[in-house]
């Protein structure tokens, strides 16, 4: 049991330092109130191609991450009862 939770930590630590340096690295989506009062299209190019690029790429392995960072944190509360 031990080494389930030497192995559930590390990959713990292992997650939420990726998942600090992912957040830490993406750009800033805000549009503004320009968006607000023009209204955003859908129908382009970018918008229909969002998840090829860099940025989109960052953001699901950020929504990854996070889940993980989730899971392993309610496994590890499991094996260490407070």
């Amino acid at each position: 049991m031990q080494i389930v939770k030497g192995i559930l930590t590390g990959i713990y630590l292992l997650i939420s330092l990726v998942l600090i340096i992912l957040v830490m690295v993406q750009s800033k989506e805000d549009a503004g109130m320009s968006a607000t009062i023009v209204g955003s299209s859908s129908s382009n190019f970018f918008e229909q191609n969002k998840g090829r690029t860099k940025e989109g790429k960052q953001k699901k392995w950020t929504i990854i991450l996070a889940v993980a960072f989730v899971v392993v944190g309610i496994a590890l509360s499991i094996i260490y009862p407070v």
